[in-house]
């Protein structure tokens, strides 16, 4: 996790796994992945290998079943550098306390690093000749970003390899990196880093600091600890985006009891520093998604974990309604908008009335977005769902496709979600996000969504995952009123909805002490 300053626990149905306190570290425990239970700081700034904070890092199962913890650390002199952590008694199931060794830092930092540059060690691997690899962002001097690839014997040795996993100077200083492997294209179970997938596809995801985004690509990673791109530009920000909105330093871990990976993501906040600063907490985790690797082998698919679901109680179904043209608006009636579950499937009978779509409005889906918003009238489209909406509509986010036409008869499919009337206030950060969604609409003619709503955080799955854009959102009238949500429609032409479930959420347990 990233330091974020202030507490990031937040007191809604929310957090999850290790966290960042300021600048030590804490830890919350789940059977589920959805109720959590808070736990004392596993770790706190009290070396001098980490006295000026203990920030992110990863877990990682030693052959006997022993967890270890490699972290960063800020030391007495402000550099940043990688330290292990053990269990007191890995007995524990809680695994309560936990023990730093004196030989601490077992990664100094490297001499072409600059002191603030160099952070982030990823869950640690054995290729097949028996070596712990691990990997490690660094940022040089000469604006290069790197990832590097550290191999022990031990874990407790370690050595540089020669070769980075990645390096460009294009994006400037990448962090929290990624790499696991997946499955072959539409398998929807998980792989472990283990010697036998050293064969399989794997995924590079990394963040970078200059766009706040988190981008992944497919490739090879083989023996010498390099990264083979599969067709991508070393600019890792052209590469595919786990999510299109308020989305940052994601890491995966592999669920070996449902044979599943789990991608974990932050949002931080979106108001004023003063508002979360009086509330005692900032920043929450996006509810955590299984992703796997699509049917045609270009992308990851995500959906939210199914264990939400039993978090799921009074439900309302609809099926066959129609959206008609204009700005129609359907409410869903008997589903309170502030903690809610909502699947639809629109049906785009006509594709007749697509708007042309020039190629250079391919490049920027956010910008498209906040020229064709869902007050903007087209042809098909915009067509989607408005929630945490007030009574007279004047607050609301909006959540939306729009189908265009482009190179000759061919469509593409836009997806936005709107935050410019989320709320009245001026001091909150309200922009439009974006994505195309690469779905086949001419052969379906038909779009799915999916929209979780947990007071200020909008997640929402277009196209049965293929695209997410998560929002934090701060609608004044949810102080005082109820929340609404509506289907609307305006485009020219009608649009159908097959079908359409919404659910209620109860809130999840969280932040309860375990003793």
């Amino acid at each position: 996790m990233m330091d974020t300053g202030p507490p990031t626990i937040s007191s809604r149905p929310r957090t999850g796994r290790t966290i960042q306190m300021g600048r030590c570290i804490t830890r919350v425990v789940s059977v589920d992945l959805v109720n959590w239970g808070a736990l004392d700081n596993a770790l706190d700034p009290d070396s001098p290998f980490d006295a000026n904070g203990c920030w992110s890092g990863s877990a990682t199962f030693l052959p006997d079943g022993t967890p270890v913890m490699l972290y960063t650390g800020i030391d007495a002199s402000n550099n940043q550098v990688q330290n292990l952590a053990f269990p007191k008694n890995a007995s524990d199931p809680l695994l309560r306390e936990w023990i730093k060794p004196t030989y601490n830092p077992v990664i100094p930092l490297p001499a072409d690093v600059p002191g603030a540059s160099f952070r982030d060690p990823s869950t640690a691997w054995r290729a097949r000749d028996g070596l712990w690899r691990v990997a490690v962002s660094a940022g040089f001097k000469d604006g290069t970003g790197s990832t590097l690839v550290y191999r022990s014997k031990d874990f407790r040795r370690w050595e540089r390899n020669a070769e980075p996993l990645y390096s460009s100077a294009a994006a400037g200083m990448v962090e929290c990196p990624d790499l696991f492997p997946v499955a072959e294209p539409g398998v929807h179970h998980g792989l472990d880093l283990v010697p036998s997938n050293v064969a399989a596809r794997h995924v590079l995801k990394l963040s970078v600091m200059n766009t706040t985004q988190d981008y992944y690509v497919l490739g090879r990673y083989d023996a010498a600890d390099t990264f083979a791109l599969a067709g991508a530009d070393n600019d890792c920000r052209t590469w595919n985006r786990f999510d299109y909105g308020h989305v940052y330093a994601s890491k995966s871990f592999y669920d070996a009891g449902k044979k599943r990976r789990v991608l974990w993501s932050w949002a931080n906040e979106s108001d004023s520093v003063q508002d979360y600063v009086a509330r005692g907490w900032a920043g929450v985790q996006t509810v955590p998604r299984k992703i796997w690797l699509d049917g045609d082998g270009k992308q990851l698919l995500q959906w939210p974990i199914e264990e939400v679901e039993t978090l799921r109680k009074a439900r309302v179904g609809l099926l066959g309604a129609e959206v008609n043209a204009g700005g129609m608006n359907v409410e869903i009636i008997g589903v309170a908008g502030t903690q809610a579950d909502v699947e639809v499937v629109f049906e785009v009978p006509a594709l007749d009335g697509a708007e042309n779509l020039e190629t250079n409005q391919l490049l920027d889906p956010q910008r498209l977005c906040g020229e064709k918003g869902a007050s903007v009238p087209g042809g098909v489209g915009p067509f989607g769902l408005l929630v945490l909406a007030s009574s007279d509509l004047q607050e609301h986010t909006s959540v939306f496709f729009r189908v265009f036409r482009h190179d000759g008869n061919k469509h593409k499919v836009l997806m936005c979600t709107d935050l410019t009337r989320s709320t009245k206030r001026a001091d909150v950060y309200k922009p439009p996000y974006g994505g195309f969604v690469d779905v086949d609409v001419e052969k379906d003619r038909s779009i799915s969504l999916r929209t979780l709503i947990d007071h200020s955080v909008v997640e929402s799955y277009g196209g049965g995952g293929r695209a997410v854009i998560t929002a934090r959102v701060y609608p004044e009238h949810a102080k005082t009123s109820t929340n609404r949500m509506l289907m609307f429609n305006n485009g020219t032409g009608m649009v159908k909805v097959s079908k359409l479930d919404a659910w209620e959420l109860k809130a999840a347990n969280v932040n309860v002490p375990v003793v």
